[in-house]
């Protein structure tokens, strides 16, 4: 990483990277705001970081530190008010008061700036959502045709992918919202409209646990490639002062990130309803033989989100009650895959099959050895806890940069993870059911449970006549308002 901030602050940079081989490690230097540790940045100023990320004409900051600043720098300050600084900041540094010779001087800046921008709407393009960001990239466009035709090209080619990139978010979030609404429709509650077949059930659809595992994994592909990086950053920044601003941006913060957390809720409800749903018990133990081998073929694919989602709707109570049902199961496959994510000593069993997946993925030949898909909420826990136990400020006031630096780390991961294509064939009508055909409220799948196999206790025949009681009169109001609409 280039330790520089401008020629002057490059010399004594480089004298410390010169120090630092000569001395070995454990070498601390500070200069100017910046404090280094062993040649690698751990604390400095915020003004002294959003200088080092201004390109001039003999320097551009390394990459690692543009991804790391760019991602964490909406804990302290709006992107908008970032990019506005660095952009005023490269202007002025090439002003000498002499008009030809600013001109000539930004031309030469002008190919570095392009490039800070790229990466900057190529790795975070979702900042862009906010109008005033457009704008200042507008600005900076018009400024840039003023002085290098070339650079000016390249401007235009980065708005055009960068409206590319927003369009195709604006329409999946159209297309998840729908599919939301489409899902949202009730089932039947009671078994006997089961039995008349309205529904189908996913063997109906789907009774080859590979294939079912194969389309889970391109869902939950697709879903994630669209979770932008900040994402993780922004469910815990701080408050935005124009909340109220109108811009998109601000509105919708976490909205592909939230997304992604629903549908993972949804695939559990959606095993516990197709367990609850049939009548007869033999049928109930196919479907749960059924998750479990498509569980099985997740944790193969490397798929471990639908795996967790899978485990975690067969062991809802309304699931795990049925014992009768379960007796009729051969359990062996289910209990290997319940340690594999047993949460006990911080899921450590699920961290070390996680780390085998990710060097598989390393070395992979083929796509399908490239996917890995985490167990997500956990991943956002050690963000969150990644960012909750440490200080984002040192007590003299520097910005703890070693953080900053963790944070950037487990994101750039995921990004890694975000970027494999799917490999395998999609079935639009298996994809159609998983995503939309309607689930069990908690509700719902209670009383499914009970309709399936009766009551053991008074505490449960209670529980099944205020449910019966409960979900007929949300039904009797439910077909009123429809009626009436």
């Amino acid at each position: 990483m280039p330790q520089k901030i401008g020629s002057e602050q490059s010399c004594r940079n480089n004298t410390a990277a010169a120090k630092a081989r000569l001395y070995g490690h454990g070498i601390t230097a500070s200069y100017g705001e910046m404090c280094y540790h062993d040649n690698s940045l751990v604390s400095a100023s915020l003004e002294a970081l959003i200088q080092h990320l201004v390109p001039t004409v003999d320097y551009y900051p390394d990459r690692s530190y543009v991804f790391t600043f760019l991602l964490s720098s909406r804990l302290f300050l709006h992107p908008y008010e970032l990019m506005t600084r660095v952009c005023h900041l490269c202007v002025e540094q090439q002003r000498s008061g002499d008009a030809l010779l600013d001109k000539i001087r930004f031309r030469e800046v002008a190919p570095k700036l392009v490039q800070l921008l790229t990466e900057w709407t190529e790795t975070f393009p979702y900042d862009f959502r906010d109008e005033r960001m457009m704008r200042c990239l507008k600005d900076m466009t018009h400024h840039v045709a003023r002085g290098d035709e070339y650079s000016w090209r390249a401007m235009q080619q980065m708005t055009q992918r960068l409206i590319k990139r927003l369009s195709a978010l604006g329409q999946y979030e159209e297309a998840v919202a729908a599919l939301n609404a489409v899902a949202a429709e009730r089932p039947a509650s009671l078994k006997s409209k089961q039995a008349s077949g309205q529904r189908s059930d996913v063997l109906s659809v789907c009774d080859d646990p590979f294939v079912l595992a194969q389309q889970l994994t391109h869902i939950e592909l697709d879903r994630l490639s669209f979770i932008g990086p900040e994402e993780f950053i922004q469910t815990f920044a701080m408050k935005d002062p124009l909340e109220n601003h109108k811009g998109f941006f601000r509105k919708r913060k976490t909205s592909n990130l939230e997304a992604y957390v629903s549908w993972f809720n949804r695939l559990s409800y959606l095993v516990a309803t197709e367990i609850c749903m049939p009548v007869k018990k033999k049928h109930r133990a196919r479907i749960i033989e059924f998750f479990i081998d498509v569980a099985q073929e997740c944790f193969n694919i490397g798929n471990f989100n639908s795996l967790m989602a899978i485990i975690t709707g067969m062991n809802m109570s309304p699931v795990s009650r049925l014992r009768k049902t379960w007796s009729k199961v051969n359990t062996d496959k289910f209990e290997i895959l319940e340690h594999q994510m047993d949460p006990s000593s911080n899921f450590s069993n699920y961290r070390t099959a996680l780390r085998g997946a990710t060097q598989r993925s390393e070395t992979a030949h083929s796509s399908q050895e490239k996917i890995v898909i985490p167990f997500f909420s956990l991943l956002i826990k050690d963000i969150y806890f990644l960012n909750e136990g440490c200080a984002s400020r040192l007590t003299n006031g520097h910005i703890n940069f070693e953080k900053l630096w963790e944070l950037a780390k487990q994101v750039s991961e995921f990004l890694v993870w975000r970027q494999v294509i799917c490999p395998f064939d999609r079935d639009r009508r298996i994809l159609q059911y998983l995503v939309t055909t309607p689930v069990f409220s908690e509700d719902e799948l209670h009383l499914a449970s009970y309709e399936s196999e009766g009551p053991e206790n008074n505490m449960e025949k209670d529980s099944r006549r205020s449910l019966r009681w409960v979900l007929t009169h949300v039904h009797a109001v439910q077909t009123k308002h429809v009626n009436h609409s």
